[in-house]
């Protein structure tokens, strides 16, 4: 059906490219519902064109390459679908195309430099040190941004902002720490040149974006009459809040409805606790009860009730009248009821040692620390413990770490798990009993229930 229409990039194209002022690094689905987004929808868009690299694959530079860098954002909600060509990217990237890389972040036109490339990438990377110094090309995401920056410091470009898009507390700092001390490993001088000349800003981001299906692709060729191989959907509702500076410039992001404040943190562990911390319920909770997707986990009453007891815990511990929580809830569950959003739960459930480390262990130390069990948080981990222990071969960066925990028995079990989330607490038979406790509760009720409704 499709072959007969007019190919987005070649024959239906919005308007010219803008010049290279922003360098992606992570360029997937959710990158181009958020970031591209608001850069499009800026005041100063035009000023503004970001290049876009792949992470693992570069499968996502070809398709959009041969677009010109255009796709379609498919705003879907309960009431229909909309339909916008976004034209930000101009210029989509294989990420193991180094050398563009480093030309454009050493480019002095170039004042920005975004992440979206997933919690676990922020880890020290012994082997791309070991890389820099061969004069190799480094192959992760940070080991090929300083490089760039090498190169930008050798250019004398002038200061840029790295911007974390990463679901990290203070993600920012995390982003300095990483980098600073991945240059330091390679360049000491390196190391106090970005330092002194790299800003590290800090966001919280916020954007359903499930993956794309081929009946999307179908149905932006039969809605728009055009060929787009890469369309996204996502939800209507954006959030973008930003903390730092940008000594070389920015987009005017705040025409697009982005949030500029001096203070992230609590912006930061309301997405992170209340949207991602029940996503993880969900992802696990759900999928153990039948369900494939947020939706149909959230209509289910035990999976709700899972959800509703760690919010109640994590709302305890987000101050601040700004932050709007009771509203903030309401909002996220009727957002999560979006049955024409497919958020699959598999999707969801991967890299759970790195998410839940972030999601989970804050909100239980809060609570015990306050003399209370936490339960709602230690009930987010032992339904990832009942999931690996059925599934064990979900992806996590430390996936090795779970299959030894699962060759264990009994709370012995239960303890090398909680210890790859937090060594401390794994010490602490309460949290360890209560975790493997909940774990056997959750099991017995885990049968899916015969019919599941949409929440109203």
């Amino acid at each position: 059906m499709t072959a007969e229409l007019p190919r987005l990039g070649h024959d239906v194209a919005p308007h010219p490219k803008a010049p290279v002022r922003i360098v992606h690094l992570g360029l997937g689905a959710f990158h181009r519902s958020h970031q591209a987004w608001f850069t499009q929808h800026a005041g100063d868009a035009g000023e503004w064109g970001i290049a876009s690299f792949t992470g693992r694959r570069p499968d996502a530079a070809k398709v959009l390459a041969a677009q010109d860098g255009l796709f379609t954002v498919v705003e879907r909600a309960d009431s229909g679908d909309s339909f916008e060509v976004v034209g930000s990217i101009v210029e989509a990237v294989d990420g193991a195309n180094v050398q563009r890389l480093v030309e454009l972040v050493a480019a002095p036109e170039t004042a920005v430099v975004t992440l979206t490339i997933t919690e676990a990438a922020y880890g020290f990377g012994a082997d791309d040190v070991r890389l820099l110094l061969s004069g190799q090309d480094p192959t992760t995401p940070l080991g090929r941004l300083v490089r760039g920056l090498a190169a930008r410091r050798d250019a004398d470009a002038g200061p840029l902002a790295v911007v974390s898009c990463d679901n990290l507390s203070d993600n920012g700092n995390v982003a300095r720490h990483a980098v600073v001390n991945l240059a330091g490993g390679f360049d000491a001088g390196l190391a106090d040149w970005v330092d002194a000349n790299v800003s590290f800003v800090s966001t919280s981001v916020d954007r359903i974006t499930p993956r794309t299906t081929a009946e999307d692709v179908q149905l932006v060729a039969r809605e728009c009459g055009y060929r787009d191989e890469a369309p996204v959907v996502a939800e209507p509702f954006r959030n973008w809040v930003l903390s730092g500076h940008f000594p070389a410039g920015r987009p005017r992001w705040e025409d697009a409805g982005a949030v500029f404040v001096d203070h992230i943190e609590p912006y930061e562990n309301r997405k992170l606790w209340l949207l991602n911390g029940a996503h993880s319920i969900l992802a696990y909770a759900g999928q153990l009860r039948g369900h494939t997707t947020v939706a149909e986990a959230l209509a289910d009453p035990v999976c709700l009730q899972a959800v509703e007891e760690f919010w109640d815990e994590a709302s305890r511990h987000l101050a601040g009248d700004d932050l709007r929580i009771p509203e903030y809830r309401e909002a996220l569950l009727d957002r999560f009821s979006n049955s024409r959003i497919a958020h699959h739960l598999a999707q969801i459930a991967m890299d759970a040692s790195t998410k839940l480390r972030m999601r989970a262990i804050p909100v239980l130390r809060a609570e015990r620390e306050a003399g209370r069990s936490g339960v709602g948080a230690a009930r987010m981990i032992a339904v990832w413990a009942a999931y690996v222990e059925s599934n064990p071969g979900l992806q996590d960066p430390q996936s090795g770490a779970v299959a030894e925990a699962n060759q264990l028995a009994g709370l012995g079990r239960t303890a090398a798990l909680v210890a790859l989330l937090d060594s401390e607490l794994a010490r602490d038979s309460a949290v360890v009993e209560l975790v493997h406790k909940l774990s056997h509760e959750f099991a017995r009720a885990m049968q899916p229930i015969a019919t599941v409704g949409n929440r109203s």
